[in-house]
């Protein structure tokens, strides 16, 4: 998958999405449970992959945050943790974010020990 593949959502999108204000959906990117980047224009963009039904509703995938928390203590600013996640990860076999989504957060996690050292 390329990135001109990926349904990318600003702010508003994930607010409607989500039904939370935005301002919540910024508090949900501080806390490390979204993923923004700066998309065309500056304009914050959140892959729209790290939301998953729960009960009928729209949340943030559960494995972003201790993901990203990771990613955050290796070094990794919010675009290289974005390009790290979207691109294949030759240990994964996959990109990170397809991990993610196939439930093997574990091994995701267990590459990302590696990045900081």
């Amino acid at each position: 998958m390329t990135t001109s593949d990926i349904t990318w959502l600003t702010l508003p999108e994930v607010s409607d999405r989500l039904d939370i204000s935005q301002r919540e959906v910024r508090s949900l990117i501080r806390d490390n449970r979204l993923l923004a980047s700066k998309g065309e224009g500056g304009t914050l963009v959140v892959d729209a992959r790290q939301l998953t039904e729960k009960n009928g509703a729209e949340v943030p995938l559960p494995a972003m945050r201790g993901t990203l928390i990771m990613l955050r203590d290796a070094g990794y600013s919010s675009d290289e943790a974005q390009q790290w996640l979207l691109r294949e990860e030759p240990e994964l076999a996959e990109s990170p974010m397809q991990a993610l989504l196939d439930g093997k957060v574990h091994a995701v996690r267990r590459v990302i020990s590696g990045l900081g050292f």
